[in-house]
């Protein structure tokens, strides 16, 4: 693949031009790299902090709107597969009118639905909101990679992707901790609005700051069909993810939208073979390092994600912490993410990402283990220390494999490598909270019998058994009204260990994945179409 020239698509008064791009005047505001990196730094941070920032306000929501538990899950659900089903289109629709566009109506719409949700009056109205966030968030995303992409030169993007990186991994982490601080000193509603008036300064950033670049060669039409068999394939692999933990892994309907989104895929990639502008073009996967980058980033997801999903439980409900302290215990998280990310930038750039790769996803493993080895009692202090070097290793994955996947792209499908990223990163977060759910849950259910018979409590009939096997999976001691304190604590402690034993299981299994994705990380190498971008040449 050969780098390819950028366009200028942003002329005086905001129309197109077709010559070449050549450096904005010095010191002016449109198109300069860093100014650029702040504005689209704006918007990727109201669609992380949304990604964790509402399952604080949930319950209020529930309480206020008289929602039951399954509408509930549907405010994060619709959410997490709308953003997932359209972040490949959406990053096509940036290579093919343009990032800065795409970026600005991603954000506007995205404040919009957010706004709309905190007027809503009822749990269908939220829960239609939530999926249109998805989709202008789904925009905004990709279109914020291709942005860095064409402003930044190579010696500098993988700094740029590093404080990208930084912001994304610091409103994910720090999503629960201004929530919890909304919720209880606001309303539910103001975690939404919110979102307002972010929106809008990113708005104004991006009319003033941001300069699209195009490539000559960009994409002039649209796959149809493609975009039609992805979005249904996708759809329906998310949709068996968040629907298995209730089904069941071994249900007749999981494997069906299994089995219809593996078709589905097998289906667009022949297509993509026979279309003359295909929405992914199949030779991008010709890149061992961009497929690799690929790989990585669902593995690290999984491990990270689906890892991260019990601790929250393990926090608040056996340590039975506020989701205020909750939160405020993965600042070692949140601290080393934000801290790592700009100098695995750094170090990426002088080494490359192979090794920072390796290493990241080597300190995860680690990390992992160790929050297997954690128990009931466990101090603060030694969580602190496994949270710390697990934001240490995650830092250099997030940075590096992010920039593998879009620096080893041509800089016309800069938007869909960025889809490409983000799309990897949201199946691996939905893929290991189902599957690691299904191994805590497993664990759950073959330990929790013979824990509660050990401890001569009143035997259980098999459908109380089946209700305490659900609330011990989420850490909740399934003590009933009315028994001597005695026995509620034996309740509470068996209930606690069988957790602990569950979480265990799962988090080594998260260390396994972590472990082959050391494998992965040396199958990459440094972008070799990075140098494509930086139409812009004051930094």
């Amino acid at each position: 693949m050969t780098s390819q020239t950028t366009v200028d698509s942003t002329g005086p008064g905001g129309k197109a031009s077709s010559g070449p791009s050549g450096p904005a005047p010095a010191g002016g505001l449109r198109g300069h790299p860093w100014f650029t990196l702040i504005t689209v730094a704006v918007g990727v941070m109201m669609v992380a902090l949304d990604g964790t920032i509402v399952a604080i306000a949930n319950p209020a929501i529930a309480k206020d709107l008289g929602a039951s538990f399954a509408d509930v899950q549907w405010i994060t659900n619709a959410y997490f597969l709308a953003l997932a089903v359209c972040l490949i289109t959406a990053g096509k629709l940036g290579d093919r009118f343009g990032h800065r566009q795409t970026f600005l109506i991603g954000v506007t719409g995205f404040a919009a639905a957010s706004g709309a949700i905190g007027l809503s009056h009822s749990i269908a109205m939220v829960v239609t909101f939530r999926v249109l966030q998805g989709l202008f968030g789904a925009l905004l995303m990709p279109a914020a990679l291709g942005l860095l992409r064409a402003t930044f030169p190579a010696e500098k993007l993988n700094m740029a992707i590093g404080i990208w990186g930084m912001v994304i991994g610091a409103s994910t982490a720090g999503g629960p901790i201004l929530g919890g601080v909304l919720v209880e000193h606001v309303n539910w509603q103001s975690v939404f609005f919110i979102n307002v008036p972010v929106g809008l300064l990113a708005l104004v950033l991006g009319a003033l700051i941001l300069l699209d670049h195009r490539a000559e060669n960009a994409p002039r039409s649209f796959d149809i069909l493609g975009i039609a068999l992805l979005s249904a394939a996708m759809f329906c692999l998310v949709w068996a993810l968040i629907k298995a933990p209730s089904w069941g892994w071994g249900d007749g309907w999981t494997w069906a939208f299994i089995g219809t989104a593996v078709l589905g895929f097998a289906l667009f990639a022949f297509w993509e073979t026979r279309v003359k502008e295909p929405l992914v073009p199949l030779g991008l996967f010709r890149s061992v390092p961009l497929s690799a980058g690929v790989v990585l980033m669902v593995l690290m997801a999984i491990a990270f994600m689906g890892g991260l999903f019990f601790v929250t439980f393990y926090l608040q409900n056996v340590h039975g912490m506020s989701p205020i302290d909750a939160g405020l215990h993965l600042l070692p998280l949140t601290g080393m993410m934000i801290v790592g990310s700009p100098l695995a930038g750094v170090l990426i750039t002088k080494l490359g990402p192979r090794v920072p790769l390796a290493g990241g996803m080597a300190a995860t493993a680690v990390a992992m283990y160790g929050m297997s080895t954690l128990e009931v009692d466990t101090s603060s202090a030694t969580m602190s220390l496994w949270f710390a070097v697990l934001g240490f290793g995650l830092a250099p994955v997030m940075v590096g494999a992010t920039e593998v996947i879009v620096g080893n792209a041509p800089l016309e499908l800069s938007g869909v490598a960025g889809g490409l990223q983000q799309a990897a990163m949201q199946i691996g977060g939905s893929l290991g909270t189902a599957v690691l759910g299904a191994v805590m849950a497993s664990k759950v259910d073959n330990d929790l019998a013979g824990n509660w018979a050990d401890a001569k409590l009143p035997p259980l009939t098999p459908a109380q058994l089946d209700q305490a096997s659900e609330a011990v999976q989420v850490g909740v001691a399934p003590v009933p009204k009315g028994v001597p304190e005695q026995v509620a604590a034996q309740i509470t402690s068996v209930a606690h260990d069988t957790f602990i034993s569950g979480m265990s299981l799962a988090s080594l299994v998260a260390a396994g994945v972590a472990a082959v994705a050391v494998l992965v990380a040396l199958l990459t190498r440094r972008g070799v179409n990075a140098e494509a971008g930086a139409g812009v040449g004051h930094l």
